[in-house]
């Protein structure tokens, strides 16, 4: 096992990290950190109590914002159920919704005050984004990430009226595509992302897209 100290800011070669184990542990969760590993295909992902764990799963889970699918009745939801979508207007309380609604068949959190502080930190700093929706102004589902180039990584989504954070996923992958991003990371594979036509790619292919992708201008500050 690899254990990073809080002095130096490095990471292993993600091309010959496990598949499924963490690269590296240790470390903290500075913004220089944090952008240092997405911007090498990494991230961060334990349990309060656990040390830091640096993850780049293989395969990755990806979604191309061409091929978004949304079926005919997530479409009818959007149109007529009232939901009122708005970008960075309460980031931190979109991370502790995430923490602390409830998921079928999870108990406890990864979304730790450490890492509510960090990403809050890279918010400020216009790198990490929150779609928030409302119904009646309450706010009822959101999601948030981290763009760099143009891949938005994305972290963690919460509901807490039905399809609430799906509306806040499609809302943000039109935005995105509109703004010609090459892909969102989904990280773990899963039923609920496959449906929207996010698909399962090698670890080596994910990691080409990333570094042209990485060419681009970040779109920092307040999306609007």
């Amino acid at each position: 096992m690899i254990w990073l100290d809080k002095k130096d800011i490095w990471f292993p070669d993600p091309e010959y990290a496990p598949a499924d184990f963490p690269l590296a542990f240790g470390g903290d969760l500075s913004p220089e950190r944090l952008l240092f590993a997405y911007s090498l295909g990494i991230f961060p992902w334990s349990s309060e109590g656990e040390p830091i764990m640096w993850w780049s799963p293989d395969p990755r889970m990806v979604l191309f914002p061409d091929r978004l699918k949304v079926s005919r009745s997530l479409k009818k939801v959007i149109k007529n159920r009232g939901f009122t979508v708005r970008f960075d207007t309460d980031f931190e309380t979109v991370m502790r919704m995430c923490a602390s609604v409830k998921r079928k068949g999870q108990s406890g959190t990864w979304i730790t005050p450490e890492m509510i502080e960090a990403y809050t930190k890279l918010h400020k700093l216009g790198y990490a984004h929150s779609v928030e929706v409302y119904l009646e102004n309450r706010l009822v589902g959101g999601l948030y990430g981290v763009s760099l180039g143009g891949v938005f990584f994305g972290e963690s989504m919460f509901h807490i009226v039905s399809d609430a954070s799906k509306v806040a996923f499609v809302k943000l992958v039109e935005r995105l595509k509109e703004w010609n991003f090459d892909m969102i990371d989904c990280q773990q594979s899963t039923p609920h992302m496959a449906r929207f036509g996010a698909v399962d790619i090698p670890r080596k292919e994910f990691l080409k897209i990333l570094r042209n992708s990485l060419k681009k201008l970040t779109i920092k500050g307040r999306w609007k």
